[in-house]
């Protein structure tokens, strides 16, 4: 049940107030070994903002650098929701141990130790995990923007019916390269001239660009839901007998992600404020041929994979957890990272979560995308969701003062 208003703020805050009097009266649970003790809570006070050295001798992602980071003193948590965000991390773990953080600011060995004791950590341990265990930082100004998303499920069939549209596996000639003008990325080699191209545009595709290949893992009902799937970038199709097939994010066509809200408001065509995910699927079956146009200036095209078992799964690998699981730009956050918003114009979404996943519209530092789960509930909170807040990231405890060393 969703409480709207002065109402949901009124108990968010009485919550809050009970938590901050409980941890201040009782301190958090700790782990084993010696520990300075818990502080009482405090807001957090920006530190100078710490730059690397000019040329350090371990690779770093640039962009995340660029833009800076500080230090912050670490926060308590609800301990429902750290407990939530200990088993997503936990579930990261076999990923983050061996995979290369494309910020730059960790390597596979520093999260070994802190996986290790997430394996066996008392459930009651969870917000000490998180503020003995990590160096908390803020990215930039550390002014973040979330957004939601869920698992939809649409109805959809294995034959091709007349209206359906086709959900497609990632094509074969889709690949990275170097196009002529020196530009990079996904693209296609031209078979008349030999050389990389653009892959197709979801126009393109939508004319049967892929027709007659055999891509096809099922077909959507419904264009414009299947267009929403694409979004959330994972779903699932329930066919005529009942079965449930599900999808998840395998590709993009490389081709540049727009948001068709923004048009729509840019435009005046949704009221301010009208722009959320229903607002916007009413007015494309208001207005069919405009809506076509409009599905279409989005030149963002997802091909998917067919999932089996627990899902959905997220970028790293492994399944998202509801409420737990956010998608961000790992140019600026490393994959598998636990990640705190605080003092949120949408108190929903404060408090801890794990990056699992990314999005073609998450992009920056300090974007995020939270994810809801499936079901009616998480379609009206990701549906509405944006927000503005705090982002504090965390990565291992003496992570950002060996980068910040190096000579």
């Amino acid at each position: 049940m969703i409480i709207a208003g002065e109402r949901w703020r009124s108990v968010a805050a009485l919550a809050s107030a009970l938590l901050l009097a409980a941890c201040a009266s009782q301190p958090l649970p700790r782990p084993e070994g010696p520990m300075a003790p818990l502080p009482a809570p405090v807001r957090p006070v920006p530190a100078p903002v710490l730059r690397p050295p000019p040329q350090p001798a371990w690779p770093v992602g640039p962009t995340a650098w660029a833009t800076g980071f500080s230090l912050q003193p670490p926060q308590l948590l609800d301990p429902v929701r750290a407990q939530r965000a200990v088993a997503a991390f936990r579930t990261s773990c076999p990923q983050l141990i061996r995979r290369n953080d494309s910020s730059g600011l960790t390597r596979p060995d520093d999260w070994r130790a802190l996986c290790a004791q997430a394996q066996s950590l008392d459930p009651a341990y969870a917000p000490g995990f998180f503020y003995y265990g990590f160096d908390w930082l803020k990215v930039g100004d550390g002014h973040a923007f979330a957004t939601g998303y869920y698992e939809p499920e649409i109805e959809g069939s294995r034959i091709p019916q007349p209206g359906y549209a086709p959900v497609f596996r990632t094509p074969s000639d889709l690949m990275r390269c170097t196009r002529p003008d020196g530009s990079g990325g996904r693209g296609r080699i031209d078979p008349s001239s030999g050389k990389c191209s653009l892959y197709y545009s979801r126009a393109q595709i939508e004319d049967g660009a892929l027709s007659g290949k055999g891509l096809e893992i099922a077909w959507a009902k419904d264009p414009v839901e299947l267009f929403f799937v694409e979004i959330q970038g994972s779903g699932r199709l329930r066919l005529e007998d009942g079965t449930v097939i599900r999808i998840g994010y395998a590709e993009q066509n490389g081709r540049d992600y727009i948001a068709v809200g923004k048009l729509l408001r840019d435009r005046a065509i949704l009221p301010q404020g009208g722009a959320g995910m229903q607002a916007i699927k009413d007015w494309i079956r208001a207005n069919p041929e405009e809506g076509r146009a409009l599905m279409r200036e989005n030149l963002s095209y997802i091909f998917f994979r067919q999932l089996n078992g627990a899902g959905p799964l997220g970028s790293l690998g492994v399944p998202l957890t509801p409420q737990g699981s956010v998608a961000t730009d790992p140019k600026y956050v490393p994959l598998g990272a636990p990640i705190v918003i605080n003092r949120a114009n949408r108190p929903e979404i404060d408090g801890i979560w794990v990056a699992q996943d990314v999005g073609g519209a998450i992009k920056g530092p300090n974007r995020f995308d939270t994810f809801w789960g499936a079901g009616d509930q998480a379609v009206a909170m990701a549906g509405g969701m944006s927000a503005s807040g705090e982002a504090l990231i965390l990565v291992p405890k003496g992570t950002a003062a060996r980068a910040l060393a190096q000579p």
